[in-house]
């Protein structure tokens, strides 16, 4: 009888640690060196505010450039699988969006492809600069 609550108990436990796990793969801070770009996300809460965009209201999440107060908000989040989503973005203007997916290929490497829309652009040096359709992120921690 002890063997079977013992067993019972450590099945429980690492089922809720697998759970959380899972949770984890789109609640996360990802970021890009080479574009000077980040990612706050929570594709699953939708509890994100874009810091001096509060106007917005709580987001699945947000791309910004270190920096600089632009972002790219999160509107929309559709899962494919539990490594996949598709996003729906908007500049923080308003003016142009964008249909983009999020990819996580292991526990630190994301891949952001932007699927159709206006293209992806952020302010570098007083110019706008137009970011690459496919951009590799790790994950902060």
């Amino acid at each position: 009888m002890k063997k079977y609550i013992i067993t019972s108990a450590i099945t429980l436990i690492a089922g809720t640690i697998y759970g959380q796990t899972d949770k984890n793969v789109f609640n996360c801070n990802i970021e890009n060196k080479e574009y000077n770009l980040f990612m706050r996300i929570n594709l699953y809460d939708n509890n994100i505010e874009v810091p001096q965009h509060e106007l917005f209201g709580e987001l699945p999440g947000f791309l910004g450039k270190k920096h600089n107060s632009f972002v790219w908000a999160i509107t929309g989040a559709k899962f494919k699988n539990e490594h996949t989503a598709e996003l729906t973005m908007i500049n923080d203007f308003g003016s142009e969006d964008c249909t983009a997916i999020l990819t996580c290929k292991n526990d630190s490497i994301y891949i952001l492809k932007q699927k159709n829309g206006s293209a992806l652009k952020v302010p570098d040096n007083n110019k706008w600069k137009k970011l690459p359709t496919t951009m590799e992120f790790k994950r902060r921690y």
